[in-house]
């Protein structure tokens, strides 16, 4: 292993890829404590509290804390998702936006500007109602005899310049991104999202520490811990590469003087095609009801409902997983298609060996697909309602436990072993080890 660290730097474009991906997310991080103007940043973190569990603590996991603290990066890069996922979504059932997928690079630069213009159009909006729900009487608290809010001066300027604020930060996040892609290393975006979430690890850490100071949570327990960390990982690796290959033959053609064809392939049908996506979609749902109560403190018929959604109901957690499974199949529905593999792969003479070509092929595949999909689904409903099983044995608190399961890990993964296929790849063209000497490693896109 240090002699794989070692032969990273010893070629001067990986390194230098490597250090301008670390100075671009070091920025990142720098914009995520910029507060913006016109608020009492120590009434917002006493206010915001009371957000934890809502549709606002999602985003805050994905914009890495700077949502609670309202800085120039508290969209972070969730405008530019829901962009991207807006128009993969309308690439299922609109015919314009299939043309533009089946276009090959042309088409793919037409969607990645309509996603730009998505991304500011989606972010404008949001910043327009984090300016009212800043100016709200909900965002205030006590602050020694006083109850202050949060904007000392609110109405249309502060309104102006919030949108302003957000949406500029937002869209500098966005190319900030892009350039990690084009000019680093990784996926720029993913690699946002994750510097992001690990960047409440230190504060865990601390808190884990000072219980054990405290006697409240012995060493062995902590122990007990760090072995199901390692195991949780080693199964949602698994999950994240797992492949059901089809075998595929392609017949040859003689085309002038030259012979194509005639070799053996397979189509890799991945046990958790839909990725992340299943659970980002569930928790937004299941944040709904928390989301829409904060907004009704004094209703005594919605904080009774809301005893079944809080994240400590058994309940939560059951709908939470029935959620994730029928979400997994709705995604992966969108993001692979039986019915244009088939076409492709009858197109340049492939088949499957023993069925038909053509709609045989595809209904083969999407049977494999629907097989391979389900026990995909529950064990990524099971790696999502984790914590809530170690907050119930362990007594352990949300922060913990969101590392052991969930949104948190599988982005943590699934980004992780993306950049180390990017490294590899880079180490093996140029004849030094990879990582995996097999050179096997694989992404969620490999």
């Amino acid at each position: 292993m240090k002699q794989q660290f070692q032969s990273i730097f010893r070629i001067p474009e990986l390194r230098k890829r490597i250090f301008y991906t670390l100075g671009l997310l070091t920025v990142v991080r720098i914009g995520a404590h910029i507060p913006i103007p016109g608020i009492d940043s120590e009434v917002l973190g006493a206010a915001i509290r009371n957000f934890s569990n809502t549709l606002f603590g999602l985003y805050d996991l994905f914009a890495g804390g700077a949502f609670a603290k309202a800085t120039l990066f508290a969209l972070g890069i969730m405008p530019y998702i829901s962009a991207s996922i807006i128009l993969q979504l309308l690439g299922a059932v609109i015919p314009y936006f299939q043309k533009l997928q089946r276009e090959g690079e042309e088409g793919r630069k037409k969607i990645n500007q309509l996603t730009r213009y998505g991304t500011v159009i989606i972010a404008a909006m949001q910043s327009f109602g984090i300016a009212q729900l800043l100016m709200s009487p909900q965002m205030s608290a006590r602050i020694g005899n006083q109850v202050l809010p949060v904007v000392p001066h609110p109405g249309i300027g502060f309104t102006l310049l919030t949108m302003l604020t957000l949406t500029t930060g937002t869209i500098l996040i966005m190319w900030i991104g892009e350039r990690m892609t084009e000019r680093g290393i990784g996926n720029g975006i993913s690699l946002i999202i994750m510097i992001g979430i690990l960047a409440r690890l230190p504060n865990v850490f601390v808190s884990e520490i000072s219980l054990i100071k405290e006697e409240v949570r012995g060493i062995f327990t902590e122990i007990v811990l760090l072995a199901l960390m390692v195991v949780i990982v080693g199964v949602v690796v698994w999950l994240t590469q797992g492949t059901r290959k089809i075998p595929v033959q392609y017949a040859k053609r003689v085309v002038g003087r030259k012979v194509y064809g005639g070799q053996a392939t397979h189509i890799p049908l991945r046990v958790n095609t839909a990725g992340v996506m299943p659970i980002i979609f569930a928790q937004s749902i299941m944040f709904i009801p928390s989301t829409i109560a904060t907004f009704f403190p004094n209703s005594d018929f919605i904080q009774n409902m809301m005893r079944f959604f809080s994240i400590q109901s058994p309940i939560y957690w059951l709908i939470y997983g029935i959620f994730i499974v029928f979400f997994t199949y709705f995604y992966t529905a969108i993001a692979f298609n039986p019915i244009e593999v088939a076409d492709n792969m009858k197109k340049y003479g492939g088949f499957i060996p023993g069925i038909r070509p053509g709609k045989k092929t595809s209904e083969f595949i999407d049977n494999i697909l629907t097989k391979v999909t389900l026990p995909g689904s529950i064990f990524l409903a099971f790696i999502a309602v984790f914590p809530y099983i170690l907050m119930k044995v362990f007594d352990i608190n949300y922060d913990l436990a969101s590392f052991y399961g969930g949104t948190s890990l599988l982005i943590i993964v699934g980004v992780a072993l993306d950049t180390l296929q990017q490294i590899e790849s880079h180490l093996l063209m140029r004849h030094y080890d990879g990582f995996l000497k097999s050179g096997k490693l694989r992404g969620r896109r490999g």
